[in-house]
């Protein structure tokens, strides 16, 4: 038998009555009646209730032994009385009378509490993270991102895929964010890159002749952090299949997003055939190709109703000359708001850095009339145009904002999820997937004016390829699509361009030469050029997968070892400065800031 347990502190039940036995773990809490002491000893699978009388030789020790003392108890179980049963615990029914005790590691004062899960100080949970995980709500959390990820690698399996590693030290390519560089100390000069995602090498495995590859892969980017991306590192379920059209990849996907959602979570999903959007229709219908499809609001476009002579609103009229364009969402049946409802909503746009929310209230006395601030600009006729372009009844409300169409998109979006929360519209215990497909190839830097690529360089472009038209780069759509889910991008794919000749061509149109393209890409075009298959793939985030099923809004709190907002791993002092002799073998000088 373990000298430490003959059992965990989760596995005793009624069948155990009057069993010799021993415990090792925790002391999660304690209570002290005076005549009675009782322990709750915790370990990785539970808790369990332990008691010793006053009358006991060890009475006095364990009283004074801290919470978070690791100990080894050896006691007879025992039924509990009816009323102290505790329905919360697999253990509720038995407590361990104890017999002895062995303290097995000593703690010091705690910088934390470990038996509550309030809120704590960032800096302090993330120094003592080896505490902050034996919280309950965390530690449930790590557990559930073991066990989702196993199932994924199983149901994989399934699939028909192959698990392969593919390199960490690797070259640095521009994939859009900063890369992690390493130093060679065999190649002075030169470095290795950590890899931003296995984008190349998923595609060289697919050249290779391997039919569908998936991998649990580690990215490194250094970007700032956010309460959906981790600073530093990250973890994706790295997907590619040859022989594959966009549909292939949805359907395994879908499928299983379906089971691992079904299997980890009680809540229901609203599509299990998930919706497809176009890019340009996302950003049109929500402002944002992440759209939340819990909520219903829709934004429409009034820039039309501004061109109308019977329409007074000449702040709207002017810009709108100039080129802007005026949408709005519509609100169902809040006539009978507070006036407070309406300027909260303007306020709060105004804080987000826009110039407010116009708003209004469609009512019928004895012709269709607007009330609110600018309700007066609006004749009957123009509200019965408005009403018909939205499908807005009377008693419904409209918050329109004006400005240059990417501006407009970015409030309405955030709008969407402002109106839908103060509302009550978004069902917590919906998960709503959805793809976003159609995604344009290229875009205009908005600094630069120079057209790049907008998603992904390696994807394949829709259309004719044999004669695709690259004097309107910016009409161009590619195979390139994102999974959302409750307006969370979960990953982004594509179906590659496997065609050497399209990618010179389409690098070409982004500012870079064959030159460029074969220095840069210089393993993945060589490979191309000996018999690529059609391919293509996706790459999940593992985090936010977590992250939506533990019902968690910042990815540190599914992430084992996170760093802080700058980078930083406090609990291990990372990054830290390295030795003068290090530094000479690497062939490297640090320059200090004056």
């Amino acid at each position: 038998m373990n000298k430490y347990r003959s059992h965990t502190c989760g596995e005793l039940t009624i069948k155990d009555k009057n069993k010799n036995i021993s415990l090792s773990g925790w002391i999660n809490k304690k209570r002290d009646h005076g005549n009675l002491l009782f322990l709750d000893i915790r370990d990785n699978y539970g808790v369990t209730q332990c008691v010793i009388e006053n009358i006991h030789k060890k009475f006095k020790e364990l009283e004074k032994l801290s919470l978070e003392t690791v100990i080894k108890i050896d006691g007879k179980v025992l039924e509990r009385s009816k009323d102290t049963i505790n329905k919360d615990l697999n253990t509720g029914e038995i407590e361990i009378s104890i017999i002895s005790y062995e303290v097995l590691g000593k703690t010091k004062e705690l910088p934390l509490p470990v038996f509550s899960d309030q809120e704590y100080a960032e800096e302090i949970r993330l120094k003592y993270r080896f505490l902050d995980l034996r919280r309950k709500k965390i530690h449930q959390n790590i557990i559930l991102r073991s066990k989702v990820i196993a199932f994924i690698r199983s149901e994989m399996q399934k699939f028909g895929f192959l698990e392969f590693q593919t390199p960490i030290l690797t070259s640095s390519s521009p994939e859009g964010a900063r890369d992690f560089l390493v130093p060679s100390r065999l190649n002075p000069g030169k470095f290795y890159a950590l890899p931003q995602a296995p984008q190349q090498f998923k595609q060289l495995i697919m050249v290779s002749g391997f039919d569908k590859y998936f991998q649990i892969a580690p990215c490194f980017r250094d970007e700032d952090a956010r309460a959906d991306r981790s600073p530093g590192e990250f973890y994706q379920l790295d997907v590619e299949m040859s022989f594959v059209e966009q549909e292939d990849v949805f359907e395994v996907i879908e499928k299983l997003m379906t089971s691992v959602f079904k299997k980890f979570s009680n809540k229901k999903m609203l599509y299990e055939k998930f919706p497809k959007i176009k890019y340009a229709d996302s950003m049109f219908k929500y402002g944002t190709d992440k759209p939340d499809l819990r909520n219903p609001l829709i934004i429409n476009d009034f820039t039309a109703i501004f061109e109308r002579e019977d329409v007074g609103f000449d702040i709207f009229k002017k810009l709108v000359k100039k080129g802007s364009v005026v949408r709005g969402i519509v609100t169902k049946k809040t006539k009978d708001k507070p006036r407070s409802f309406f300027d909260g909503i303007d306020q709060w746009a105004k804080e987000e850095g826009a110039s407010g929310l116009a708003y209004f209230t469609i009512e019928k006395e004895t012709e269709i009339k607007a009330k609110g601030p600018v309700g007066k600009f609006f004749s009957s006729d123009s509200l019965k145009e408005i009403m018909k372009i939205s499908n807005a009844e009377v008693g419904d409300s409209i918050f329109l904002a004006c400005g240059k169409v990417k501006d407009v998109e970015k409030i309405l979006s955030n709008a969407r999820d402002k109106i839908g929360s103060e509302l009550k519209l978004i069902n917590h215990d919906d998960f709503a997937f959805c793809w976003i497909v159609d995604y344009p190839m290229f875009e205009e830097d908005e600094k630069t004016k120079k057209i790049i690529f907008s998603h992904n360089p390696f994807s394949m472009p829709q259309g004719d390829i044999k004669n695709l038209d690259l004097s309107k780069p910016l009409e161009i759509k590619a195979y390139q699509y994102d999974i959302v889910c409750n307006g969370i991008e979960l990953s982004s794919g594509a179906i590659r361009n496997h065609i050497p000749e399209l990618m010179y061509k389409l690098f070409l149109v982004a500012g870079y030469d064959e030159k460029t393209v074969d220095e840069k890409f210089s393993g993945m075009i060589n490979a191309l050029s000996y018999g690529a298959p059609p391919h293509g793939g996706i790459a999940p985030g593992i985090d936010r997968i977590i992250m939506l099923l533990a019902g968690e809004k910042n990815i540190r709190e599914v992430t084992m070892f996170p760093m802080n907002q700058n980078a930083q791993d406090l609990m291990m002092s990372a990054p830290s400065e390295v030795d003068e002799e290090q530094l000479k073998e690497l062939n490297l000088v640090i320059k200090k800031n004056k």
